[in-house]
């Protein structure tokens, strides 16, 4: 057959394709969006009620900075226990509880009375929250095949951003509300109790909501399904014939962990953003709580919008190596700016808002190299090693920010150390083979 006629049969097919993952993503996307939304805003709100919880549980930078981190622990020591079980039992019903036991734990820390409660509760909140973004990740696999997940990825991840666009202002607005106390509860107390309820109601929710597979919905056709499971069967073919056919293979193979060190520098520059970004805009000369908030949302549009726009291109042009590396560049540049030029607002944001676009970036655009490492069969336990070697970073970034801050007053050397990382994580992807990947 020849280019043109090859050519030819592929847009016919797309065009086929087309209209089902359109419905697909209308379907799915919107809702485990909104959860991931309050996922990553359970997660990152300490960030806002740490403007005045120090002060009422009597605790450190570094402290704050240790019960920030201690979150991934937990998350790390379940993540690929989580995932497996996903595997076992089901998207629907493991997704659900593991949003419900969340939420509730989220919702109990305003009534942490110590550091040590703090630190418990953290521990507890990521141990349960583990399985959740590894579990969708893999659930998007089981409805996109590989040349579509960037932007399926992307559309999901796009929450992370959003939860800064809106929450940051929501969090602001809530803290300087109840700045004087209601009911008995600080601003703190009642931001954990107003942004974990609803997660709680989401994984209810998300029980009835989900399907496990196309075959169970009521809203494809069987000309549809049949179309979609086609698409993924020849997905599943065209992996490498050398990747990994089970756990024990993907926990020996070198590459598997190339790429959780990769994902370990991507996620050292997003969570000291996120943790820190409300202390860093203070730090700048922004003093009013809820300033901070509107000032903080605007790393965060940057971010969604250019998140979106890279996801699309890197599944249009099927290159990945690229559409990852400059992003990272982005955070190396940006974090050098606001340290640099810390006595400049504007500058200093600016540096933020391009550090933040290209650190989150760099999250969906990460995993669709994972396909050219993993079978299907060793899915579920290889991206949640992946994550969960990723989410070390979650740990000891915010500690390191807080470290620095408390022996020197500032956070700029901080910064300074996660810009040699973000490089470090460029050298790694561009070690990649560009056909490895180039799906």
């Amino acid at each position: 057959m020849s280019a043109q006629n090859v050519g030819e049969a592929h847009a016919s097919r797309d065009s086929r394709l087309n209209p089902v993952f359109r419905k697909i993503t209308l379907r799915l996307i919107p809702y485990i969006f909104v959860c991931y939304l309050f996922n990553y805003l359970d997660r990152v709100n300490v960030g806002f009620a740490k403007l005045s919880m120090l002060d009422s549980l009597h605790m450190s930078e570094t402290a704050y900075g240790l019960g920030a981190g201690i979150f991934f622990l937990g998350y790390i020591a379940c993540g690929v226990p989580s995932n497996l079980m996903l595997a076992k039992i089901g998207a629907r019903r493991w997704l659900a509880l593991i949003m419900v036991v969340w939420g509730w734990l989220s919702t109990s820390l305003m009534f942490v009375e110590t550091t040590s409660g703090f630190y418990i509760l953290r521990f507890l909140t990521g141990a349960a929250e583990a399985g959740f973004f590894p579990g969708m990740v893999l659930y998007l696999t089981q409805w996109f095949p590989a040349q579509r997940q960037g932007r399926a990825l992307t559309l999901f991840m796009a929450a992370i951003p959003l939860s800064g666009v809106l929450g940051s202002p929501l969090s602001g607005i809530i803290m300087n509300l109840f700045s004087s106390g209601s009911h008995g509860f600080e601003a703190w107390q009642w931001l954990f109790l107003l942004e974990g309820l609803p997660t709680v109601l989401l994984g209810a929710g998300m029980f009835l909501f989900l399907r496990d597979s196309a075959a169970e919905v009521a809203w494809l056709d069987d000309t549809e399904k049949k179309l979609l499971s086609d698409t993924l069967e020849q997905d599943r073919k065209n992996r490498p014939k050398q990747a990994s056919a089970s756990f024990s293979d993907v926990v020996r193979t070198p590459a598997i962990w190339a790429l959780g060190l990769l994902y370990f520098c991507i996620q050292s520059s997003v969570y000291a953003i996120n943790f820190w970004l409300p202390t860093i805009i203070r730090t700048i000369g922004f003093h009013d709580v809820s300033v901070v908030g509107w000032v903080s949302a605007i790393p965060y549009l940057g971010a969604c919008i250019f998140m979106i726009a890279a996801g699309r291109s890197s599944d249009r042009h099927r290159e990945r190596r690229w559409h990852l590396a400059v992003p990272l560049l982005m955070a190396a540049f940006g974090l050098t700016c606001s340290a640099a030029f810390h006595d400049n607002a504007l500058l200093s944001v600016t540096g933020l808002t391009i550090a933040t676009a290209g650190a989150l970036t760099g999250l969906p655009l990460f995993w669709p190299l994972s396909n050219g490492f993993l079978s299907a069969e060793a899915a579920a336990g290889g991206v949640a090693l992946i994550n969960s070697l990723g989410q070390l970073a979650g740990f000891l970034s915010p500690y390191f920010v807080g470290w620095i801050k408390d022996a020197t007053g500032r956070t700029d050397m901080a910064l300074y150390g996660l810009v040699v990382l973000a490089l470090l994580g460029v050298m790694v992807v561009l070690k990649i083979p560009a056909e490895r990947v180039s799906r």
